[in-house]
């Protein structure tokens, strides 16, 4: 599938089934992996690259399926080589995605870091979705609330978050709707379902 194709995947609504599970459903809750000249299995987080995709839902034993029953070999109908650290892969692929595109928002001034900062947004109602850190305190987490009709992402760390924010570390954060709001909540929803289950405790809402 070219870039064309990757990118018309995402804009209809397009559905696959996941090589595991045998479910079908949207391909933003799926991760696409292609077979690259080597015959060595590659993850797609982007949906861009060229070539047949095979599809795996986000969530980490639907991944581990895939790998330990060689479903991608079946899939791809050749013998190939999976890569002993695939899942770390993914799911660190998806967490520098999410970053990125945090970052971008913030960049376009949707974005915003820190206790006050954020808090103002929600009462100002300007926050669609409230991002803590998975690793901040559950006290100091537990004073601010997922805006009403908006979202939670909570599967990042804070060295993660301030990678995003240009800070060394940040516990909470806030996206204004607009721009690539709904792209991040995406991605988290995938990264959350990868990740192990400690990272993995604030579940995307919404």
């Amino acid at each position: 599938m070219g870039r064309g194709g990757a990118s018309k995947d995402r804009a209809d609504g397009a559905e696959r089934k996941c090589l595991a599970t045998g479910e079908v459903q949207p391909t933003h809750g799926l991760i696409r992996f292609v077979v690259g000249p080597d015959a060595q299995v590659v993850p797609d987080i982007l949906g861009k690259l060229p070539g047949r995709g095979m599809w795996v839902s986000a969530d980490r034993k639907a991944l581990e399926t895939a790998v330990k029953k060689g479903l991608f070999s079946r899939s791809a109908k050749q013998p190939v080589k999976v890569p002993e650290d695939l899942v770390s892969e993914v799911e660190k692929q998806l967490a520098r995605r999410v970053v990125d595109l945090i970052s971008m928002q913030r960049k376009a001034g949707k974005a915003v870091a820190g206790y006050e900062k954020v808090k103002g947004w929600l009462q100002t109602e300007e926050a669609e979705v409230l991002i803590q850190a998975v690793d901040g305190s559950g006290r100091g987490k537990s004073k601010l609330s997922t805006p009403h009709y908006g979202h939670y992402i909570g599967c990042l760390t804070a060295d993660e978050l301030g990678l995003a924010f240009g800070r060394q570390t940040v516990i909470h954060g806030a996206l204004a709707s607009g721009g690539l709001t709904q792209r991040v909540v995406e991605e988290a929803h995938r990264l959350n379902g990868v990740r192990e289950n400690e990272a993995g405790s604030g579940q995307p809402k919404g």
